[in-house]
């Protein structure tokens, strides 16, 4: 991995998961770091689905891989914003 990949994938984790915790309703009490981990690794997985269903590499916008990972996101931030939900 380049130095530009690995940023690439923080800029795309970040916006998953800001994408994914805007369309979560509610307030999640979760930071905006965490908020990126999230994207990250909802990122990795939707591509990493994606490409074992074949639809990873079309022409232009991935759109299904893109939403794929953006539901992944809002699941991930559900999931964290609940386990600190139940610790606080």
């Amino acid at each position: 991995m380049t130095i530009a990949s690995i940023l690439g994938a923080i800029v795309i984790g970040a916006i998953i998961g800001a994408v994914g915790r805007l369309l979560l309703p509610g307030r999640q009490p979760i930071g905006w770091v965490l908020t990126i981990v999230v994207g990250i690794v909802a990122a990795l997985i939707g591509t990493a689905i994606a490409q074992g269903l074949g639809v990873a590499t079309t022409d232009g916008i991935d759109w299904i891989e893109l939403v794929m990972q953006v539901v992944l996101a809002v699941v991930g931030v559900g999931l964290v914003a609940g386990l600190r939900r139940s610790r606080v």
